[in-house]
């Protein structure tokens, strides 16, 4: 999948949690990632994040630090 695209799509669950209390929303989102994300994207996306993250919501990146 492509970065943009990627980002994108995590920024999308990001916001859509982003009212829910900060842990809460960091597990929520944590949780649909593995739930709805297959390997391969978990995997795209957690290695986007260790290079940087760049544009990725940071509720959204420390979501994916989770996934490891």
């Amino acid at each position: 999948m492509e970065p943009e695209q990627m980002v994108h799509m995590a920024n999308q669950i990001a916001l859509f949690f982003a009212s829910y209390p900060k842990e809460e929303a960091v597990a929520s989102i944590t949780n649909h990632l593995k739930m709805y994300w297959e390997p391969r994207m978990r995997r795209q996306i957690i290695e986007y994040v260790a290079s940087g993250g760049e544009g990725l919501n940071d509720l959204a990146q420390e979501s994916v630090k989770q996934l490891k």
